[in-house]
């Protein structure tokens, strides 16, 4: 290239970059758009308490208030079923009978020789008192009767276990045995579940605790029954924190006249909380990024700073804060966007900004 052109072109690249750093320069130095005076136009509120009604919402799982499967206590063969599966019985209602040949054998030997030996006592007794007979003589078969009479009680507690009776009131489950069927101690005849009334264990947060004690009302939906509520009220508070998840079991007691609610299912909870003066802060002034929860704070300044903060609750279109703000500050409540820390800013109280920019055009 001849030495003429090549300098043309360096001095038309040299005055190409001149004028693209003017520009640049002139963009820094004119305001941005929706600014005024370099100022970014936010809508701003201060922080104050409000009156705060909300409800701690947990998951719990549904248990009968009495619930136990019926055993056999005995190896014996099944003579007789008296119940179904799913029915309702009544406390102390006989459910299997188990062949018993035995043991009425046995016991009709034991009331023989009780009836003898109780015959011989009172004949000694007779001639003891005639003074005939020795007082050892009717002290051993006062013993003897005695002995006897243990041996029929005896046999007669084991005749029992071969009735099994319901303990309580309550619907029995799917019937796991048939007559003619060998059962052994530990053999399941069938579950037994009192569901008039039924638990609802939930767990609640270390740091919700303080707002959770007996008595309180709760309500509770379960996913089975889209529209139902049932209420129910706070039955007691463990004692205890589980060390992994740092929370505490909390039992709800719930009537259950129609038997909708069953062990085993899940039930949203919401436990109400009486209404009490919190900080309060719009949705919208919340930010969240990562792990990250903060707030845009104004300053006497008029600049902006960034102030993590403690979520306490929420509520559609509004927050409780725990931590992180006072009374009587300032925070961002709209135009959030566009800040950054120690931006400038010019506040007013007036609609969103958002709204407002709309509205121009």
């Amino acid at each position: 290239m001849p030495p003429r052109n090549h300098r043309l072109l360096v001095l038309s690249s040299a005055l190409l970059l001149a004028l693209c750093a003017c520009s640049k320069d002139e963009a820094a130095a004119k305001p941005g758009a929706g600014q005024r005076g370099g100022s970014v136009p936010v809508v701003v509120e201060v922080v104050r308490e409000q009156p705060w009604t909300d409800a701690l919402r947990a998951l719990g799982t549904v248990h009968a208030r009495e619930a136990v499967t019926v055993t056999a206590k005995v190896s014996e063969i099944v003579q007789q079923v008296h119940f179904e599966s799913g029915q309702d019985v009544a406390r102390g209602a006989p459910l299997v009978t188990l062949s018993g040949q035995q043991q009425q054998a046995s016991l009709a030997s034991a009331e023989a020789t009780l009836k003898e030996a109780d015959q011989l006592f009172q004949r000694q007794s007779q001639l003891a008192s005639q003074q005939l007979v020795a007082r050892a003589s009717l002290d051993a078969q006062r013993a003897t009767r005695d002995a006897a009479r243990a041996q029929v009680a005896q046999i007669r507690a084991n005749l029992s276990d071969r009735v099994i009776r319901a303990p309580f009131a309550g619907v029995l489950g799917i019937r796991q045995v048939s007559p003619g069927a060998l059962v052994t101690p530990g053999t399941a005849i069938a579950t037994l579940d009192d569901v008039s009334r039924v638990f609802v264990d939930f767990p609640v947060p270390e740091t919700e605790l303080a707002g959770v004690a007996p008595g309180q009302a709760l309500s509770g939906s379960a996913g089975a029954y889209a529209g139902r509520t049932f209420d129910g009220t706070v039955a007691t508070v463990s004692a205890r924190l589980d060390a992994g998840s740092r929370s505490a079991t909390v039992r709800g007691d719930f009537p259950n006249p129609e038997r909708l609610l069953r062990p085993g299912m899940l039930v949203e909870v919401n436990v109400a909380r009486d209404t009490r003066q919190a900080l309060v802060v719009p949705e919208i002034a919340v930010q969240q990024i990562g792990s990250e929860t903060f707030v845009w704070r104004v300053k006497a300044d008029d600049t902006v700073e960034k102030v993590n903060v403690v979520v306490g609750g929420r509520i559609p279109g509004k927050v409780l804060l725990k931590e992180g703000v006072a009374a009587g500050e300032r925070i961002v409540t709209d135009g959030v966007g566009k800040l950054q820390a120690g931006a400038k800013v010019a506040a007013s109280d007036g609609p969103p900004v958002a709204a407002t920019a709309a509205a121009a055009k």
